[in-house]
């Protein structure tokens, strides 16, 4: 049955910080947003890959964790009520008669726009899988790739595998929660920062983490999606069955820009060119702001891609609105829909 198609103004493709960003500055000028995200959760790379690392360089936060960030982000765009379309990326992006675009995703989910902002970092992210035999039926149900509630892992026996930041990260975030925590790597060192690192040692030390080292995954067990155990083996090929609820594969995420790579764009070494003063790409209507965008002088920074987002939305006001002149005003004089000045 083919899904109805949702109108909006701004089509905005990634729900990282500067996407979320870009929900608070269109709606500021009355322009109503879809957001779509491969991930399953809005954040990017703060939520997916270093939730609880502290972020220095956001204007009147002297720090603020990666998570606190994207939430406070969420909350700023909620008055505007964007529709998320998350877990699946667009696939095909076509020009409509009478201008705009047609986007169609990976969910069969149709979207027309007035204008479409860029804002998808390095590309479309997706887990790493292992490659283990039938993991696909426990995805969502007792393997997880994200952890976007930590409270849903209380009292379960978690196998955490990897040896990065987000490895390390949710197993120290996760002990004091877990009925039992085990970590599996392939060597003893961690990738991890060093302080991070450390306090994974001193858990281990004191009990409360099982390093499972050298190992690396070999085998799931289960039925019905619900695991029962996880195997892994040494270098040598003997095997250990680690008795388990839930296992977290933090390898990393891929990144590729897809099927946006084939719309036509301008690109500068795998990212999109585009206008400084109005963050216009090559195509008249699209937009690209933060990571994936590029000109001279460009500072890949959240902060930048902030102040793209604004200069975007500026943008595309007389083109959703054509003939209109945009009076602008300070949010201070302006206030936000729903909240009293």
């Amino acid at each position: 049955m083919t899904q109805e198609v949702q109108r909006t103004d701004v089509a905005i493709i990634g729900a990282g910080p500067v996407g979320l960003f870009a929900v608070f500055q269109c709606g500021m000028l009355g322009l109503k947003t879809h957001v779509i995200d491969a991930l399953a959760a809005p954040g990017g790379q703060c939520s997916a890959l270093y939730p609880e690392k502290p972020i220095y360089d956001i204007p009147g936060y002297p720090t603020i964790e990666a998570a606190a960030l994207v939430q406070k982000l969420e909350e700023q765009a909620a008055p505007f009520a964007p529709v998320y379309d998350l877990d699946q990326r667009v696939e095909t992006l076509s020009e409509r008669d009478g201008g705009g675009f047609r986007l169609e995703t990976s969910r069969g989910t149709r979207i027309e726009a007035r204008a479409v902002i860029i804002a998808a970092g390095a590309g479309a992210f997706g887990p790493n899988r292992p490659p283990l035999a039938g993991i696909e039926d426990y995805e969502g149900k007792s393997v997880f790739y994200l952890v976007t509630r930590r409270e849903a892992f209380r009292g379960q026996r978690i196998v955490i595998a990897g040896g990065g930041d987000s490895a390390v990260d949710w197993a120290i975030s996760l002990a004091d929660i877990a009925a039992r925590i085990m970590v599996v790597h392939r060597r003893a060192k961690f990738r991890a920062a060093p302080e991070s690192a450390a306090r994974l040692d001193a858990l281990a030390k004191a009990g409360r983490i099982d390093l499972v080292i050298p190992f690396q995954l070999q085998a799931l067990e289960g039925e019905n999606g619900r695991l029962s155990a996880v195997i892994v083996s040494d270098m040598a090929g003997a095997t250990r069955a680690l008795p388990a609820d839930v296992l977290l594969p933090f390898f990393g995420l891929s990144m590729e820009l897809g099927p946006i790579a084939g719309w036509g764009l301008q690109f500068e070494h795998h990212h999109i060119a585009i206008a400084p003063a109005t963050c216009m790409t090559s195509r008249d209507g699209i937009f690209a702001i933060g990571d994936v965008a590029t000109y001279p002088g460009k500072l890949k920074l959240i902060l930048s891609g902030f102040a793209e987002a604004a200069l975007a939305a500026h943008a595309i006001y007389p083109l959703v609105h054509p003939g209109e002149a945009l009076h602008f005003e300070y949010s201070t004089t302006k206030g936000v829909p729903g909240r009293i000045a």
